[in-house]
């Protein structure tokens, strides 16, 4: 029997992966099954096996490609264009909707908890190395606010639809400069 390449292999756990992200964002972790995943996918339950042994490691796996487009700066333009990705993401991929479940799931899942929890660390390690020199003794609480305040927006778009990033970008700011 010939062998599979390697690449073939990343490419058909990444076809997992995104059918799994698209469900889920679209019904939600409890009202998707393995059969829908399998459906999704195009796959066979022997494919989808091979991969993952259980709906709970295909939760993981999506949660840890997750990834935030991070501001590259605490400058207003480059907060208001980050909130703005977030905002273009809920609308073109129901992003927002998949985070919020995420975030619901890692609440009872330890596992999924573990990966959410090193992420949001990340999150805040990379936004306080943003801060600029003169809040620099409040670097950590600056980046303990901006993520929470961005997790925020993101419920709010999942719940509310399509939400004006504006004030969030403005209060994020206010917390960067002391105001």
């Amino acid at each position: 029997m010939p062998r599979v390449s390697q690449a073939h292999l990343d490419a058909r756990r990444q076809q997992i992966v995104d059918a799994a992200r698209a469900r889920f964002a679209s019904h939600g972790f409890a009202r998707t099954s393995m059969a829908d995943i399998v459906t999704e996918s195009g796959l066979s339950n022997g494919a989808i096996y091979r991969y993952f042994t259980s709906k709970d490691e295909i939760v993981v796996a999506v949660c840890e490609q997750g990834s935030e487009a991070l501001p590259k700066a605490l400058t207003a333009e480059a907060v208001e264009g980050f909130l703005e990705r977030v905002r273009a993401l809920a609308r073109e991929t129901d992003h927002a909707r998949l985070v919020a479940q995420i975030y619901a799931e890692a609440a009872v899942s330890p596992s999924l908890a573990a990966v959410v929890r090193q992420q949001l660390s990340a999150m805040r390690a990379a936004i306080a190395a943003l801060v600029p020199d003169r809040r620099r003794g409040r670097a950590e609480e600056i980046a303990e606010a901006f993520v929470a305040i961005s997790g925020g927006y993101n419920q709010q778009l999942a719940v509310r639809g399509d939400v004006d990033p504006a004030p969030f970008a403005a209060a994020l700011m206010a917390i960067v400069n002391g105001v």
